[in-house]
């Protein structure tokens, strides 16, 4: 299925995980981050995985760089929005995000966000959650989304 920009389908490799992809590789997205996948976690989640982590995404230190962690951060806030309410998520904006770094990030593991709608209101989404890797908590988070037609 694709929604607007993005393509949200069946992913072959992953059973019961579906791509998170943008229709057109120029963006961020696709160069700063990489493929991501993601499927529900929970009646008001989802867990966003970004499949190769390597040293395109790391700091000099060999970890994950913290503005990769943020990025994903970012983007797993509106896939979570996205699988929880549906379509009319994409194409907001982030109002406010709140992180706290836990624990680096290590390369040639799949990076995980899992994310949790708190609220919803008629042009806001509440989102919390954090990043894994496997039993390794990289991150926490609480972030605000404005939807999209709201007035900006």
């Amino acid at each position: 299925m694709v929604q607007g920009m993005f393509v949200h389908e069946p992913d072959p490799e992953f059973p019961g995980w579906h791509s998170w992809t943008l229709n057109e590789g120029r963006r961020f997205n696709s160069h700063g981050l990489g493929r991501m996948i993601v499927r529900p976690e929970g009646e008001r989640g989802a867990r966003v995985r970004l499949v190769d982590v390597n040293v395109q995404h790391s700091n000099v230190l060999d970890a994950v760089h913290g503005g990769v962690t943020l990025a994903l951060i970012d983007t797993g806030m509106f896939a979570t929005a996205f699988v929880v309410l549906g379509p009319e998520a994409i194409g907001g904006v982030t109002l406010e995000l709140s992180n706290q770094f836990i624990g680096a990030g290590r390369l040639g593991e799949p990076l995980d966000v899992v994310g949790e709608v708190m609220k919803e209101t008629h042009r806001l989404v509440f989102v919390r959650g954090t990043v894994e890797q496997g039993d390794h908590l990289v991150a926490s988070f609480m972030g605000t989304l404005r939807k999209p037609g709201a007035p900006r």
